[in-house]
């Protein structure tokens, strides 16, 4: 069995980092580049950046931020937000990234998944699905969670998954930034369905919430936000990452990745 990833997702506004709860409330939490950097240091399995207003304003995701993180740092790195062609996704890889997240464009242009991943291989591509749980349904949502789609997300999913997508990011609006526990039944419905990986992200409060994902749904990673974010009950901007023993805890050795032992990390970087 594949060893779990354990992913910290970014949020990026310009050149601002956010931190939202359900996709809205955002709470600027620092620079991108400081954060890059304390990960880094953490010696993260891999880092996701999501430019989460880049969609609306109709661009591509800021690149000079990703050539920033890419010099500065030597993590697995993928990006997304905004992208809606092939040019794009070769300037995100020229400029570091090692893969690229498709959101609404999967849903508003068809042909982009499957001519993206015949260009630069469907390991490079991964397609993020937003949900949020309607009248007792779930529902895909593009556009940052605001606009509704009428898609279900695993006829989503296994269309992707037929298209070329190498991975699915799962993503439950409702859990996003709460820190009550990923929507497991979300994601088992994904991942019982499907033979690509999946990363299962919103809600992760504990490292017993990402063992519980990757145990109880099967996924292939675990990503969150607020939880390697924030410290207390006041949500006081501190960037943690799990050791290794804390996921010995929750976790079987043999899916717990060896991790290099790193210089100390820098607390006062951490204090964004």
């Amino acid at each position: 069995m594949l060893k779990v990833r354990v992913i910290p997702v970014l949020l990026l506004r310009h050149w601002g980092l956010e931190k939202t709860i359900q996709f809205a409330n955002p709470k600027y939490v620092g620079c991108p580049i400081n954060a890059a950097r304390v990960f880094n240091q953490h010696n993260v399995d891999e880092l996701i950046l999501l430019d989460i207003v880049a969609t609306l304003e109709n661009r591509p995701p800021e690149i000079e931020v990703v050539k920033q993180i890419s010099a500065e740092t030597s993590m697995p790195f993928t990006v997304g937000g905004g992208i809606r062609d092939i040019n794009t996704i070769r300037e995100l890889l020229n400029a570091g990234a090692d893969r690229v997240v498709l959101n609404t464009s999967v849903v508003e242009i068809p042909d982009l998944l499957q001519k993206s991943a015949e260009q630069f291989g469907r390991q490079c591509i991964v397609v993020s699905i937003d949900v949020r749980r309607i009248n007792g349904k779930y529902e895909v949502f593009t556009h940052g969670g605001r606009k509704s789609t009428g898609l279900n997300p695993l006829e989503l999913a296994k269309r992707a998954e037929a298209e070329g997508a190498g991975e699915i990011l799962i993503t439950s609006i409702d859990r996003d930034g709460t820190l009550e526990g990923y929507d497991l039944d979300l994601i088992k419905m994904v991942t019982d369905n499907v033979q690509i990986p999946v990363i299962a992200c919103g809600g992760a409060g504990s490292v017993k919430d990402l063992a519980d994902a990757y145990y109880q749904s099967g996924v292939s990673a675990v990503a969150c936000g607020a939880f390697f974010l924030f410290y207390g009950p006041r949500r006081t901007v501190l960037i943690t990452y799990p050791t290794e023993e804390q996921l010995l805890e929750y976790f079987k050795p043999e899916h717990v990745r060896k991790r290099d032992p790193k210089k100390p990390i820098d607390l006062e970087l951490s204090r964004l």
